[in-house]
């Protein structure tokens, strides 16, 4: 029987998309995969999904948007994060809306947070096996690079996983240039993917320059030139996502229309709005997702 895989783009407050669909797959009862690979803040969201906790990425989203602890320049200039550690990963995940823990790690669902070792400029896949003592893994992954604290993990250095792997396809289906050398991985034979931007969505690349033109990184070579490459490979990640989806290897769950909101956030009106179009989204494609699950 084939094998498939659930791979969440990152994006922030763009999330809002994916939680949408996220939410609509686990109320119909659809979790008919193998493995769910999360990016950034598409982590947040792959986390919920296999603890199987409806609504609980929308609301932390929503609820504590305007709390300053949670991403503000306030919480970057005392402790050094945009999105502050201690409270996203401690707090909100342990007591003010709390993870599923005993269902995430009974659950047999391979989740990947994808993080950037930076050393290497190369992308890191971990594993996410048990919370809350793989919960740095998930930090690692949303760490935006400029506005975010270098995070050690067994010694490896790492950051957001959106400059490395963006949309790691790719990874899931065991398509990658150089082997994947995590213990218990799979390749999977087919995979849904949620992007974070519409279909007419390209690169600029300002972010990336902007955090080359700070010089925080110029130890690390390799990183700078992942930056540097980043928005090429990013557009030509998101063409070969839009052709296979047009050839039926894979469902691709998109915005329908350009995305207001900002990985910083908007306004709660614009971010529900974007929740509410990924469940219409996915709504949409269900009979789609039922019939290639099935396949």
């Amino acid at each position: 029987m084939s094998t498939c895989a659930l791979v969440l783009e990152g994006g922030g407050f763009r999330s809002m998309f994916t939680a949408g669909v996220v939410d609509v797959l686990m109320e119909h009862g659809i979790y008919d995969f193998e493995s769910v690979w999360g990016v950034s803040a598409g982590a947040i969201a792959a986390t919920s999904f296999k603890s199987r906790q409806i609504g609980r990425t929308m609301r932390i989203m929503l609820a504590f948007r305007d709390d300053r602890r949670f991403m503000s320049l306030w919480s970057l200039a005392t402790t050094g994060d945009i999105a502050g550690a201690d409270f996203m990963y401690r707090e909100v995940q342990e007591s003010l809306d709390p993870c599923d823990v005993e269902t995430f790690c009974a659950n047999p669902l391979k989740m990947y947070a994808v993080a950037t070792d930076v050393t290497f400029g190369a992308p890191a896949y971990l594993p996410v096996r048990n919370l809350p003592n793989d919960v740095d893994m998930i930090r690692a992954s949303a760490s935006m690079p400029l506005v975010s604290r270098l995070v050690d993990i067994d010694g490896r250095i790492l950051l957001d996983g959106g400059t490395a792997d963006s949309i790691p396809v790719d990874a899931a289906l065991g398509r990658t240039e150089s082997p994947i050398d995590v213990e218990g991985y799979e390749p999977a034979d087919k995979a849904v993917v949620v992007l974070t931007q519409d279909a007419s969505y390209e690169k600029s690349g300002a972010n990336e320059r902007m955090v080359l033109r700070s010089h925080r990184y110029d130890a690390y070579p390799y990183y700078l030139h992942a930056l540097e490459t980043r928005p090429e490979r990013y557009n030509e990640c998101r063409r070969h996502v839009h052709e296979m989806a047009d050839a039926g290897e894979i469902v691709c769950i998109e915005p329908p229309s350009p995305v207001e909101v900002a990985t910083s956030g908007s306004s709660g009106e614009k971010c529900l709005t974007l929740y509410l179009q990924g469940r219409a989204e996915a709504e949409r494609q269900l009979d789609q997702i039922r019939e290639y699950l099935a396949r």
